[in-house]
């Protein structure tokens, strides 16, 4: 442990000196503060500051935890939570019985920080780069309306959809994945072994390809020619993708275009507003002001069109505008949305008619991601059936032409 040395003063008014080694440095004050005396300077020793320093070198730096550890991590903190202990009690117990070491020195860290004096979210943050902005700002969401264990446990439903998502679009590309792997050997036999058996057996024949093995062919020969230039255009044009996506101006083109992508984009904006009224209905239950809440909400989506959007509609109630009339003025949101806030601040029960719109959007969320797994593995076996059966074609073709020719020759 850590070790503080101390300047206070005595009932007497003497000044003393002296050192003591415990967690923290809200602890060390508990314990001069026990001794009778008023800590008036405490600093942590430089030698503990360097053994603190090789214990974080040797464990190679920030904790990362996979997508499966923060849904756990989560889970098991909104358990805890529920169980009626104090955040304090529960990174206690998680340190104690996790038996993950990434979970257990997170959990360390963020017992150590609370007591230090931080936030929730500012633990996070310092605890491990996996906890991004969504998930700290929920965070700061929950502990200001006495909701986090409800938030928390939200977050790792949306995690777990999340991951679940990836999993069935992964499961969905195995199949054309394996198609487009025996196209590619396909190709390549073709063209290293029967192209120039063919080629020779017609042009002794005199006979020429037929125009789909020969637009193969010149396909194939001009990657072969040219790849090192196509390669050179690829990674030009990506990274000029990115770093104009990285200008203020060019994330937020991406950032509402991206909300308007075929399946993806539909998906991301109803996880927002399934998001938007599960969080502002909990702060409000929770008492905290209209114009709090919106504030905090805000800060829920690290999509800066969103943002801009949110902020907008901050400015507009900040100066008296109803937060129903407001998200129809600015734009972006949707109709559904708009009324059910308004049926709300019309009979003074906002937080129960947002929680309502949330479990309405969470269905249609649900709804979305079926439709779009659902669509995947016939929209990529149809791109691979062309690409498949152009190669066959060309191969037939040129082989039922040669087949012509040597029994017309004969």
């Amino acid at each position: 442990m850590p070790a503080f040395t101390y300047t206070a003063l005595t009932t007497t008014g003497k000044t003393v000196t002296g050192s003591v080694t415990v967690g923290s440095r809200a602890e060390a004050f508990r314990k001069i503060e026990a001794q009778a005396l008023t800590p008036v300077k405490v600093t942590q020793d430089e030698k503990s500051d360097a053994a603190k320093a090789k214990i974080a070198a040797a464990t190679g730096g920030p904790v990362k935890l996979k997508r499966a550890q923060l849904i756990l991590f989560t889970e098991e903190v909104a358990d805890l939570l529920d169980g009626g202990l104090q955040i304090d009690q529960a990174f206690r117990v998680m340190q104690e019985r996790q038996e993950s070491g990434a979970l257990r020195i997170i959990a360390t860290s963020m017992r150590n920080e609370l007591r230090e004096g931080s936030s929730v979210a500012k633990a996070l943050r310092k605890a491990s780069p996996s906890f991004d902005d969504l998930y700290c700002n929920l965070a700061a969401a929950g502990e200001v309306s006495g909701s986090l264990p409800s938030i928390l446990r939200r977050l790792a439903n949306n995690l777990a959809v999340m991951a679940d998502l990836q999993a069935k679009v992964t499961q969905a590309m195995i199949y054309p994945a394996f198609l487009l792997g025996a196209c590619v050997v396909l190709m390549v036999v073709f063209m290293t072994f029967m192209v120039p058996q063919i080629m020779d057996l017609m042009g002794k024949n005199g006979q020429k390809l037929p125009a789909a093995t020969q637009l193969l062919i010149s396909f194939n020969q001009f990657m072969g020619q040219w790849w090192w230039a196509i390669g050179a255009a690829i990674t030009a044009g990506v990274l000029t993708f990115r770093g104009y996506i990285s200008s203020p101006a060019g994330r937020m083109w991406w950032d509402e275009t991206k909300l308007k992508l075929p399946l993806f984009g539909a998906i991301m904006s109803m996880r927002f507003y399934a998001q938007f009224a599960h969080s502002l209905g909990n702060l409000i239950t929770n008492g905290v002001p209209l114009l709090n809440s919106i504030r905090l909400v805000s800060k829920i989506s690290a999509n800066v069109f969103i943002q801009s959007l949110l902020a907008k509609v901050t400015s507009m109630v900040s100066e008296g505008a109803p937060l129903s009339n407001t998200l129809r003025k600015v734009g972006s949101f949707p109709l559904l949305l708009a009324d059910m806030i308004a049926v709300g601040e019309q009979t003074g029960q906002l937080g129960k008619s947002m929680e309502k719109c949330a479990i309405r959007y969470d269905k249609e969320l649900d709804k979305r991601i079926k439709r779009m797994t659902s669509m995947i593995t016939p929209i990529i076996l149809i791109v691979m059936a062309v690409m498949v059966g152009t190669v066959a074609y060309s191969i037939v073709a040129a082989i039922a032409q040669s087949v012509t020719g040597i029994r017309g020759g004969g």
